[in-house]
């Protein structure tokens, strides 16, 4: 994971953002259909502070990857929408990470497979000691 969570950083930062940037774009980009997508959304899924990210929102407002626009439904709060040069930014980023998760994968799945097999001997040995204390 921590591999992958490295990539991902250059890989951003090849592409001229910050890490955080990117993260932003894929929320906003990827919220669920009829989803409200403002800056409060974006800060409880990024796990940051509202004021961080009315800085990271106004510096890719200025670099051109997002649209702050007034809620028409309330007028006090933004709603946010990644433009087209974020879209083209998040697509070249997430045929990068295609390909790494393609490649780091399949030993994800064998490094978890095994931490899963290590816990469930861990239990059976945990449960065996117990009734072998319980016969005693």
């Amino acid at each position: 994971m921590r591999r992958f969570l490295h990539f991902s950083e250059i890989a951003a930062t090849e592409e001229g953002l910050h890490p955080q940037q990117h993260q932003l774009l894929l929320q906003v980009a990827g919220a669920p259909e009829g989803t409200v997508v403002t800056i409060a959304y974006a800060a409880e899924r990024l796990g940051l502070r509202h004021n961080s990210v009315v800085e990271l929102v106004n510096r890719s407002e200025g670099e051109g990857l997002l649209l702050r626009v007034a809620d028409p439904e309330d007028q006090r709060r933004a709603l946010l929408r990644v433009t087209r040069k974020g879209k083209l930014a998040l697509g070249r980023l997430s045929e990068d990470h295609a390909r790494e998760i393609r490649e780091l994968g399949p030993r994800l799945v064998r490094t978890l497979e095994a931490i899963c097999a290590h816990e469930r001997g861990q239990s059976k040995r945990g449960k065996r000691s117990g009734s072998e204390a319980r016969e005693r």
